[in-house]
C-alpha cells in the first residue's frame, strides 16, 4: 500500500472495526508470505498456500481500499 493509503488507515483504524480486521489479517497474510519467500524452496503443498494467501491478501486489499473510499468521499 502507498504511505498517502497507510496514513489514512492509521488516522480511521480505531473508529472502525471493519477496516481493523482487514488490515490485521493482511499484515498477517504479509508475514505468512515472506516466511514462506524466505524458505527458498517450497513443498507442492507450501506452493499452494502460498497462491492462497495471496489471493486472500488481494481480497481484503479490495475491501480495506473500498472502506477507505468511503471516508474519502466523506471528507
Amino acid at each position: 500500500m502507498e504511505e498517502r493509503e497507510e496514513q489514512m488507515i492509521a488516522s480511521v483504524l480505531d473508529k472502525d472495526p471493519e477496516l481493523r480486521k482487514y488490515y490485521e489479517e493482511h499484515l498477517a497474510y504479509e508475514k505468512r508470505l515472506v516466511d514462506l519467500h524466505d524458505k527458498g524452496y517450497l513443498s507442492p503443498e507450501e506452493e499452494m498456500e502460498k497462491k492462497r494467501i495471496q489471493k486472500l491478501k488481494l481480497v481484503g486489499k479490495d475491501k480495506i481500499m473500498e472502506i477507505l473510499g468511503k471516508y474519502k468521499s466523506a471528507s
